[in-house]
């Protein structure tokens, strides 16, 4: 059977701010039929412009699809527009893209579950422009089956992760991977700074940065093995060797008057787990300064 010849699922969209908007249009260019509500209707305009249905109500934008998608500034917000409504959710498929914590995800899985709804917390882990790009992750969690029945659906909006059953994971592998995300940027911002101080473009550094970027990945997946292992063998580089190294950042950006609280901090971090009694250990033996 052809693609043009498989029947588009229904989809609705509950919540149409940037990320909201983004998620139905992206639906709708799709072909999935869509409909789309907002508590400020004028937002809906565009959308229903491009072939959107415009619904009334929460009450009318659920009934119109099994899969219903919300996204919206909270989950207070969540449950104050959806539980006057769970009846009618009952035997549909909620996938909530709100942000919030793991706790708050359990909570409403354990809510949807009570109500007989189906339930799929998801992190978008891009802007609103990346979404419908399937370089771009959304990770999920809290029903692979449900996962598994839509994923032809939901991968329009951009790669479908499956983080397994714990509804809660999808929001800590978000705060996770965002905390992840801030600290390249602090040390890329810092290393860009260092170098342009010696006039180097920041385009120019980028493109070297980039590529060690591949090579950190290595060690990263290499050092996990470690973790999960619980054992730190410094094989490749031990924590006293990237002590002295990390002397040379620091005094490069002493030198033309670079802020070094970043790698100061790293510097604290190595220091402690050496006088700890680790400095043959691997850099991931770090690790244990973050755990209780």
């Amino acid at each position: 059977m052809s693609e043009e010849n498989v029947r588009k699922e229904n989809v609705t969209v509950i919540g149409l701010g940037q990320m909201g908007a983004a998620l139905a249009a992206a639906f709708l260019d799709a072909g999935h039929p869509t409909t789309v509500w907002n508590r400020t209707a004028a937002k809906a305009g565009p959308l229903v412009a491009r072939g959107a249905a415009r619904a009334d109500g929460v009450a009318e934008a659920v009934a119109a699809s099994e899969l219903v998608v919300v996204c919206v500034l909270d989950h207070a917000a969540v449950h104050e527009l959806l539980a006057p409504h769970a009846e009618a959710l009952r035997g549909r498929v909620l996938v909530n893209l709100t942000t919030g914590s793991p706790e708050q995800a359990r909570e409403s899985a354990r809510w949807a579950e009570g109500h007989g709804i189906g339930y799929l917390d998801g992190g978008v882990m891009t802007t609103p422009p990346g979404i419908g790009d399937s370089a771009n992750m959304i990770l999920y969690a809290g029903g692979p089956e449900l996962l598994a029945r839509h994923r032809a659906t939901l991968a329009v909006l951009g790669d479908p992760v499956d983080l397994g059953a714990d509804a809660g994971l999808a929001s800590l592998y978000d705060a996770g991977l965002l905390g992840l995300m801030w600290s390249v940027f602090g040390g890329w911002l810092h290393a860009t700074a260092l170098t342009g101080a010696d006039g180097v473009a920041a385009r120019d550094f980028t493109a070297v940065a980039t590529r060690w970027l591949k090579t950190v990945s290595w060690f990263m997946t290499g050092y996990a093995e470690q973790i999960d292992a619980g054992e730190y063998p410094g094989a490749d580089a031990t924590i006293d060797v990237q002590v002295a190294a990390i002397g040379h950042l620091l005094h490069a950006g002493e030198e033309r008057g670079v802020d070094g609280r970043l790698p100061r901090l790293h510097l604290e971090l190595m220091r402690s787990a050496v006088e700890a009694g680790h400095g043959g250990d691997s850099y991931a033996r770090i690790i244990e300064a973050f755990r209780k």
